[in-house]
């Protein structure tokens, strides 16, 4: 019995890392969400923090840049399928808020400097209660920061470098029904917290002044995470109490080109790449008995295709954009946990001046989850999985 309801426990606590990765958020300003996150080449704003900081090199003013975006995932499961069912399971309905602020610092025509923060991985599930797969998890809430200080460089009126620290914290929740015949209503609640550092750095290059490219690289970021798991009612059997876990939040990369097609209107097309492969595995040690359990994950290199546009009107600017996110979980080791797929995003928004200094933009982003049926999963659990989410993201910035 010790030995189930550790590996139950394990199974359990592995959303930690599945969350942190397979939520992650690319909308990190609503002006370059509304054109598909297509902005690396450019990051014309406050936001070059996350998105490329060379972009603040060519900035000539000092600037406040801050929001939020409103999320609402919707999934449902049929199955599980491998028992001979076929059973409709909806997601509890959630918005969540992720912000980002960015405050930046021009110091002589040529040096600027900036701090930003931001939720690159977060969101969660929650699945209704009594449904199939509560035994695997019922709810799940991830939260993390980046604190992210930068300094960029314009070099020649061609070329900008820049580069940063991120300091992550992060916290989860996560809870399930214990399977146990003993107390089939039992259940576990872990909570975990940690922290990690990591770099960024970027360039931009003007060919011309038509014609801009630029590249970006976030380093990826391990976090050494400590809580505690309680078990509801409590038996000795259980390793109730201190637990440990590490985790190593991917890589990621931008390689982008701008181009003006026309005096108000300019085009922009990135590649992101994302280094899942870093995630194989996740290892939680016990204190109470000093029991350790593996589980692999084998995620996969992946990438995100974005391409956008901003036409320009005097005060006015219309967005759109489209983005393909390729998923890095395979289909062996797909779970409720992450009901995660391979999605189109279609993105509008606008931008207005409202005076010298300020600005407003919004956008929005319909997130499509291709439909996913997996068979022969890892824990016994397939069916299909149904996703999609609405964004909606809004910016205000201030340059004085």
């Amino acid at each position: 019995m010790k030995n189930i309801t550790v590996l139950f426990v394990f199974l359990f606590c592995s959303p930690f890392v599945v969350h942190a990765g397979g939520f992650q958020l690319n909308e990190h300003g609503a002006r370059a969400m509304a054109q598909g996150g297509a902005f690396a080449a450019r990051a014309y704003d406050a936001s070059a923090i996350y998105f490329n900081p060379a972009g603040l090199g060519f900035q000539t003013q000092n600037y406040v840049y801050a929001g939020t975006t409103l999320i609402t995932p919707q999934s449902v499961f049929y199955g599980p399928t491998n028992l001979n069912l076929s059973t409709k399971n909806e997601m509890v309905d959630q918005l969540f808020t992720p912000i980002n602020a960015y405050f930046t610092y021009h110091i002589t025509d040529d040096l600027n400097v900036g701090l930003g923060v931001n939720n690159p991985f977060g969101l969660g599930t929650e699945w209704k209660d009594g449904w199939s797969g509560r035994f695997i998890t019922q709810k799940v809430d991830l939260k993390s920061f980046f604190f992210s200080p930068t300094v960029a460089y314009k070099i020649s009126e061609q070329l900008s470098v820049g580069a940063g620290l991120n300091y992550v914290i992060g916290d989860v929740t996560i809870q399930r029904y214990v399977s146990d015949p003993f107390d089939p209503h039992g259940k576990i609640n872990l909570e975990l917290s940690g922290s990690g550092v990591g770099f960024t750095a970027g360039a931009i290059y003007k060919i011309s002044e038509e014609l801009s490219t630029g590249v970006s690289y976030r380093s990826s970021v391990k976090i050494n995470a400590e809580g505690t798991v309680t078990f509801t009612p409590n038996r000795s059997a259980y390793p109730a109490g201190d637990a440990t876990a590490s985790l190593k939040l991917p890589a990621t990369g931008y390689i982008g080109i701008a181009y003006r097609a026309m005096q108000n209107l300019e085009l922009e097309a990135d590649y992101q790449y994302v280094g899942w492969s870093s995630y194989k595995e996740l290892k939680i040690d016990f204190k109470k008995d000093g029991s350790s359990q593996i589980s692999p994950k084998n995620y996969e290199d992946t990438y995100i295709l974005r391409f956008g546009g901003e036409y320009t009107m005097e005060q006015l600017q219309i967005r759109f954009g489209y983005l393909f996110d390729n998923n890095p979980v395979q289909d062996k080791y797909t779970e409720p946990l992450l009901p995660d797929a391979d999605r189109h995003g279609y993105n509008l928004g606008v931008g207005y001046k409202v005076n010298e200094h300020m600005t407003v933009d919004v956008a929005y982003l319909f997130l499509q989850f291709v439909d996913r049926t997996v068979t022969g999963t890892a824990i016994d659990f397939d069916g299909v999985y149904q996703s999609r989410a609405h964004l909606l993201g809004v910016n205000v910035g201030y340059s004085f």
